[in-house]
């Protein structure tokens, strides 16, 4: 998936890194791909259970690469949207490792994400507005979902950056760490979760982000559609014994 993107799987985590420091990890097309195949690599691994992203040297990411977009390159994917990700996240989950900024694009990019682990220090922006432009890369569309109608609003209009410390206290951000711990802290939660069963842990992440669209006579339909399979799958008889026997519970993801 080239230089620009890295990935390290180990302990059921992947970690997926923007890897363009020079350049404060902006997304150009080579990142683009990259970053698709990073999380097609996350999808198909039985191994991995749930992935983090994140960027090398301080920064997130600081959104398109103008350079790149003057030469005539777009950095989205038909159908998988900026960067390969914002329009079609993996079902699995993903947690974004927030250090710097998370700037136009790179804020999109942390918002498809399902977990938001951030320095103490870092900034999250959509600064289309000052520049005429629209953040359309899911960012208007996700923001007044996890945050009060009127921030979100806020930050939409006026461009101007928010803080990991108020987007904590508005619930954007799951947990704050001190600079420089922000992919430390999203491999201690992924570990948390990466130890349950991978089949319930996919399913309960499509169910939660399916739910908020689902009108109330779809969701239990939708729900058993999915549920079905992990009960009659092998692991959920594992998880049974393993508990009834008092010991931890080896999954096969099937």
């Amino acid at each position: 998936m080239g230089d620009s993107v890295l990935t390290e799987i180990a302990d059921g985590v992947a970690v997926i890194t923007i890897d363009r420091p020079e350049a404060r990890n902006a997304v150009d097309r080579t990142v683009a791909e990259g970053l698709a195949a990073a999380i097609d690599e996350l999808e198909e691994r039985s191994d991995a259970v749930i992935g983090i992203l994140t960027g090398a040297g301080g920064t997130f990411c600081a959104g398109m690469d103008l350079k790149a977009f003057t030469r005539g390159e777009r950095p989205s994917i038909p159908g998988r949207g900026f960067g390969g990700v914002t329009e079609r996240p993996p079902s699995k989950p993903l947690i974004a490792a927030v250090e710097g900024w998370a700037l136009a694009g790179g804020c999109e990019l942390a918002l498809s994400c399902d977990l938001i682990v951030a320095s103490r220090e870092a900034k999250f922006g959509l600064p289309e507005v000052k520049r005429g432009l629209v953040a359309a890369a899911g960012g208007l569309l996700r923001l007044p979902k996890a945050l009060p109608y009127q921030l979100a609003m806020q930050v939409a209009l006026t461009g101007d950056p928010l803080t990991a410390e108020v987007a904590h206290a508005h619930g954007l951000v799951n947990e704050l760490t001190e600079p420089g711990g922000a992919l430390d802290g999203a491999k201690a939660l992924a570990a948390r979760v990466a130890v349950n069963g991978p089949l319930a842990v996919r399913a309960t992440k499509q169910i939660v982000a399916g739910a908020v669209r689902w009108t109330d006579a779809e969701a239990f339909a939708n729900q058993a559609e999915i549920t079905a399979p992990v009960f009659k799958s092998a692991d959920a008889q594992e998880g049974a014994l393993a508990f009834a026997e008092k010991r931890a519970p080896v999954w096969r993801g099937e």
